[in-house]
């Protein structure tokens, strides 16, 4: 980094938690099956998958549990999930090899720089944000992943006609995140405000977790014009 530069805002902290040891050697052995590693330069995902499908972007998938269960449903798609923490990669890669999901491919690095230098623009029919980190205090704010300058960047890897689906339990960002999207010129609701949640989006121990305790789950689906 040059004199003068400032270092990134970065929506997600390497927090230290347990990776188990069928969590490490998931990722010791299956990431370099399942795995692209990351290259600044465009990668060419027919050439990833082996074929031309229709493809799905999950940012941030967690433990990985609704990807898996998505990819698993639907075999004539292809999934990539990107996602920083070591624990949720190593029980993805466990869930993908358990069902034999040769439909799914797994990037483990800042997503902002994956978009930005991997991946072409009009590339996927659908991107999923499903519970990003909703950094509740005031100060940190500035580190929601949910910033007009990254959902101009992510609907532009959308294909026309493809979709945007995000969701959160915090009503707070519910709120942001649909000024910001409205107010993306390339993207357009697909409803009247927020969405019910659709049958095909899988509930997650996280979301259900939430709904015990009360929260409200906000749903946003919106199409790349």
């Amino acid at each position: 980094m040059t004199e003068g530069q400032h270092r990134p805002i970065r929506s997600f902290v390497l927090r230290v938690s347990r990776t188990s040891n069928a969590q490490r050697r998931a990722v010791d052995e299956l990431l370099p099956r399942y795995g692209i590693a990351f290259d600044p330069h465009p990668v060419d995902l027919d050439a990833v998958y082996g074929r031309r499908a229709p493809r799905v972007l999950e940012i941030g998938f967690g433990m990985g549990e609704a990807l898996a269960e998505l990819a698993r449903a639907h075999p004539e798609r292809d999934f990539l999930g990107i996602e920083v923490h070591t624990p949720g990669v190593g029980n993805l890669l466990k869930l993908v090899d358990a069902n034999g999901l040769s439909n799914v491919r797994v990037i483990s690095h800042d997503a902002v720089e994956v978009l930005t230098h991997m991946i072409p623009p009009d590339s996927f029919d659908g991107v999923h944000v499903f519970f990003p980190d909703p950094w509740p205090k005031k100060r940190h704010h500035k580190r929601r992943l949910i910033q007009p300058a990254f959902v101009h960047l992510l609907a532009s890897r959308i294909r026309p006609g493809g979709y945007l689906h995000l969701a959160t339990d915090w009503v707070e960002y519910a709120a942001q995140m649909l000024h910001v999207l409205n107010a993306e010129p390339s993207l357009v609701n697909a409803v009247d405000g927020y969405a019910a949640r659709p049958e095909s989006r899988p509930l997650t121990k996280f979301e259900t977790r939430g709904i015990r305790l009360g929260h409200e789950v906000r749903d946003l689906l919106f199409r790349r014009q």
